[in-house]
């Protein structure tokens, strides 16, 4: 055992510095006397009996027991709280700096903890864990350092704690929209009050009178009864379908603010998926690029939530060429009955659109389609920023020219009669929410 000890236990910077000084004090210097020399040695001699007796001081780590506790689930760029609970079963107290596995996409902060924990007691320390992309990660230990009692040596011990760690697209945003659903706050967010056209006869609830309600449906009856303004709320018209081709392939690799334009996209489908789910409507959805990567039925309620987030949040842009060909025909095959074809992707080239275009076209009739075209930041500033040199002016023409080029592409489309969107990847969720909300009310489908 002593030997395993002595194997992992290195010398601190606290030993680093007291060696030298002996060395320092045995230069050969000429105005020396001769006895000098033993000044050195001795204390050399006294500094190797002193670690010596601290090593063996140093914990013994089998004494030491650490469990990690955290929630398995996290919110992609969402702050994650991670506890790490440290058993010291020895007679003695252990002076430690433990630091929590740092694996590839999650960021720890603090990183380590300088800590000492008393004979028979149990400490618990904190930190947070950012995740930077999306996936299912192990973290597999708990690294330490275990110092002797006079802090001349450290022993390395690798706790093994395995713990599950899903990292899903942000889903916190779902619990801030019910949130503000309920209190009818839905503006705060972008999303904006629909006029209906026509009038839906499917009685749901009765609620609180709001400024911008029909006085016909002011409920006079429950109003005397509880002395303020009621009116009755309407169903709008459900069992509808929603689905949506979303585009994994070389296009949607651009990042921005650190993700992903497929990580943008992911959040603003899942929000619009809770709430068409919450409207009464089915939602299913499309993974492609070269292949089919994915594919959640269309289907209503709650748990249907559930899999379209275990089916997207392990999905990971790839620089290959999309196939729309296979995910148009994978649809057609699957997908017969009317519904609200939701696709998003991103277009820089002729070939892409012109593919586009032409399958988006053959869904009007049979389908609804809606085409998202997401926005690359970088080419909006370079078009926006001319400037004399002419390095920087021919390539704000070149931006110009390809966002000209963009807008002919989206035109032709709404010509064509598909529904379109051009937004940032940042800004996109209220846009797509408020067009739902537009084809609902307008009874397009």
């Amino acid at each position: 055992m002593l030997l395993v000890v002595v194997r992992k236990t290195y010398p601190t910077t606290r030993f680093a510095a007291l060696a030298v000084v002996p060395l320092l004090l045995a230069l050969p210097l000429p105005w020396l006397p001769d006895w000098w020399w033993l000044l050195p040695a001795g204390l050399g001699a006294g500094l190797a009996f002193l670690g010596c007796i601290d090593l063996l001081s140093v914990p013994n780590a089998t004494h030491l027991r650490v469990h990690r506790e955290m929630a398995r689930v996290s919110s992609l760029g969402k702050r994650h709280a991670v506890e790490l609970q440290i058993d010291n079963r020895g007679k003695s107290p252990v002076r430690l700096c433990l630091a929590d596995d740092a694996v590839d996409g999650l960021s720890i902060s603090p990183e380590k903890h300088a800590i000492t924990v008393s004979p028979g007691k149990r400490l618990s320390v904190k930190h947070v864990i950012t995740p930077g992309r999306r996936g299912a990660f192990e973290l597999q230990f708990v690294y330490s350092h275990l110092f002797s009692q006079g802090g001349l040596w450290r022993l390395h011990h690798d706790f093994p704690c395995v713990s599950q760690l899903h990292v899903y697209p942000d889903i916190k945003q779902i619990g801030e929209y019910a949130l503000l659903a309920r209190t009818n706050r839905l503006s705060q967010i972008g999303v904006r009050r629909t006029r209906k056209a026509g009038q839906d006869n499917n009685f749901e609830r009765l609620r609180d009178f709001q400024h911008d309600d029909n006085y016909k449906h002011i409920d006079w009856r429950s109003t005397a009864r509880r002395q303020k303004l009621t009116v009755r709320q309407f169903q709008t018209d459900q069992s509808q379908r929603v689905i949506f081709l979303l585009d994994c392939g070389r296009m949607m690799t651009n990042e921005h603010n650190g993700l992903s334009l497929l990580d943008y996209a992911l959040n603003s489908v899942l929000m619009l998926s809770y709430v068409a789910l919450s409207q009464g409507d089915s939602v299913g959805m499309v993974c492609f690029s070269d292949r089919i990567h994915a594919y959640v039925p269309p289907a209503s309620g709650k748990r249907q939530m559930n899999r379209l987030l275990h089916a997207g949040f392990d999905q990971f842009p790839e620089l290959v060429q999309s196939r729309f060909d296979e995910a148009f025909l994978y649809l057609s095959q699957h997908c017969r009955k009317r519904s609200l074809v939701v696709l998003v992707s991103n277009v820089i080239d002729q070939v892409n659109a012109q593919q586009i275009e032409n399958y988006m076209q053959n869904l009007v009739g049979c389908h609804l389609p809606l085409l998202v075209l997401l926005r690359d930041h970088r080419l909006f500033d370079a078009a926006d920023n001319p400037a004399p040199d002419p390095l920087v002016l021919s390539r704000s023409a070149a931006a110009s020219q390809i966002l000209l080029w963009r807008h002919q592409v989206i035109r032709g489309m709404r010509a064509r009669g598909a529904l379109t969107l051009d937004v940032f990847p940042d800004e996109m969720t209220s846009p797509l929410v408020n067009q739902y909300l537009e084809v609902k009310a307008r009874h397009l489908l």
